[in-house]
């Protein structure tokens, strides 16, 4: 059952970010982001945020600053938007997920590219 909780209130967290970041913070440095998954504790205290962001690899650390610098403002603002007794610990990642999956795939197909030619 506890799994279960975990889940639903990970997934409304990411909904809810995702909504704050794109609408509601104003600071020039944050891109082109996608929250792709929030990982829960189990006592609810700590979130991981993974993040994947558009562009150069400076691009991508001057955007982990920002929302470094704003991570209590989302902290406040998800916890009015989500009743919560104690708002978790918010902890923002890099997802690398989508880059190594394109990456296989450009070799995935160099390979069969080179046994077409063959």
């Amino acid at each position: 059952m506890a799994k279960v909780r975990v889940g639903r209130v990970g997934e409304q967290i990411k909904k809810e970010l995702s909504q704050l970041i794109q609408t509601e913070l104003k600071d020039p440095r944050i891109g082109f982001i996608t929250v792709t998954g929030v990982e829960l504790t189990n006592d609810l205290s700590q979130a991981k945020v993974y993040l994947s962001v558009l562009g150069t690899d400076e691009q991508k650390e001057e955007t982990l600053k920002a929302l470094a610098r704003g991570t209590g403002f989302l902290r406040s603002e998800l916890g009015k938007r989500i009743r919560f007794r104690h708002t978790p610990e918010l902890i923002f990642k890099f997802d690398n997920s989508i880059e190594y999956g394109s990456r296989i795939e450009s070799l995935i197909s160099n390979i069969n590219n080179d046994k077409g030619e063959q």
